[in-house]
């Protein structure tokens, strides 16, 4: 069985969280990533590892089903090489500094020119264009310029930002959207585009349906902490036996939650027919959410969840990650797998979130640094052993 993406090759010029992503999601679905390095390893590679001359945990989770070259680029031998190497490729992805690619003389026109049906990817946190083009950014960043920011954090704090890729691994999935459409479109015209990402418009994107109260004349829209704006009973509720995740979130969002929430904690207070209307929940909600979470403060999260999951309840209990590592569900449906690294030993690592029935692909480690100079290399620019080894010595890989 082939994969979705079989025969397309991807160089990833990119580091850190946002570019990788992108080009990871794209070998999770079967493209040949081929990670472009200078010889000391991208910044993350080493520079977050608490082991040194050991590949960062960031980067190993960051780098799944890639190969590794290593290529100097502000050397000549080195950006000849590499564009040897994207004659032969479908995408390029990069996340330098504004004007960086063009600099070294590889911009989209340039590669464009070797080969018209490249398609290359720039992710940045602004963009490539506008008044904030020339700023840094990374996730804070983008959670801040967004405006997910100012919604997230209870409604007397300061804002908060939010322990997830909102901003880099989102923004690379956006990327990946982007060079999909490409691929498609040139099998149309034969020939390649440019794909232009932001952080900044990834997480306005990712948050406009939190904004809707902004077109109904609230200014600005506030905090909320963790209840619904629109439901009822819907919060999180401490679960016994009160350790600092024993929680579950539920939400009560239409009469048929309502009816099975009130069968399973069976309270009289519950049964005033007048709440089976959102608007009275609503009115009600915080004597409510004191019975909830009476009734959730006597059981532990995993039986909170079970209880009304069968009733038809949204529930989730807060998984803290050695309960998302160990998860039977998650295991079960391979998103979490076990894999053997060269210098860290069996590591539990997220796969692929995507599910095709006809293309799978198998979870594989990250590349230690120039793993594949010999096999990328030596094929594309058919350089031996002996050659290869005068480059390393130059610098050059």
């Amino acid at each position: 069985m082939g994969t979705a993406l079989e025969g397309i090759r991807v160089l990833d010029l990119s580091f850190y969280e946002a570019g990788p992503s992108c080009a990871e999601s794209l070998a999770w679905l079967g493209a040949e990533v081929i990670k472009i390095e200078a010889p000391t390893g991208e910044p993350a590679r080493y520079g977050f590892s608490e082991k040194p001359g050991v590949d960062s945990v960031f980067f190993c989770l960051m780098n799944l089903n890639k190969k590794s070259v290593t290529l100097n680029l502000k050397s000549p031998r080195g950006r000849e090489m590499f564009q040897a190497l994207a004659k032969t490729a479908d995408v390029v992805i990069e996340n330098l500094g504004p004007g960086a690619m063009e600099r070294l003389g590889l911009g989209h026109d340039a590669l464009a020119k070797i080969n018209p049906r490249i398609i290359t990817a720039s992710v940045k946190g602004f963009g490539s264009d506008g008044p904030y083009a020339n700023y840094k950014s990374f996730e804070m960043i983008a959670q801040a310029m967004g405006g997910v920011m100012s919604l997230t954090g209870e409604p007397d704090g300061p804002p908060m930002r939010i322990e997830s890729g909102i901003g880099d691994t989102a923004t690379g999935l956006h990327a990946a959207i982007g060079i999909l459409g490409a691929i498609v479109q040139r099998s149309v015209t034969g020939v390649g585009q440019r794909v232009d990402v932001a952080q900044q418009d990834v997480v306005v994107n990712l948050t406009r349906i939190h904004f809707r109260d902004h077109w109904l004349g609230v200014s600005p829209v506030p905090r909320k902490g963790n209840r619904s704006p629109n439901a009822a009973p819907s919060n999180l509720y401490r679960c016994h036996p009160f350790g600092p995740n024993d929680y579950v979130f539920i939400h009560v969002a239409n009469p048929e939650m309502w009816k099975g929430l009130v069968s399973v904690i069976d309270h009289p207070d519950l049964k005033d027919p007048r709440l089976a209307d959102r608007a009275e929940r609503m009115n009600r909600r915080d004597a409510l959410e004191a019975i909830v979470e009476a009734w959730t403060s006597k059981r532990d999260k995993h039986e909170v969840m079970a209880l009304l999951g069968a009733a038809g309840v949204p529930c989730g209990a807060v998984l803290d990650s050695d309960e998302v590592m160990a998860n039977e569900h998650l295991r079960g449906r391979g998103m979490i797998v076990d894999i053997e690294h060269p210098t860290r030993g069996r590591m539990a690592t997220p796969a692929s979130p995507i599910r095709l029935s006809a293309s799978s692909t198998e979870v594989t480690r990250a590349p230690l640094l120039g793993e594949h100079n010999a096999e990328v290399l030596g094929k594309v620019c058919g350089l031996d052993a002996d050659e290869l080894a005068k480059l390393k010595a130059d610098g050059v890989i």
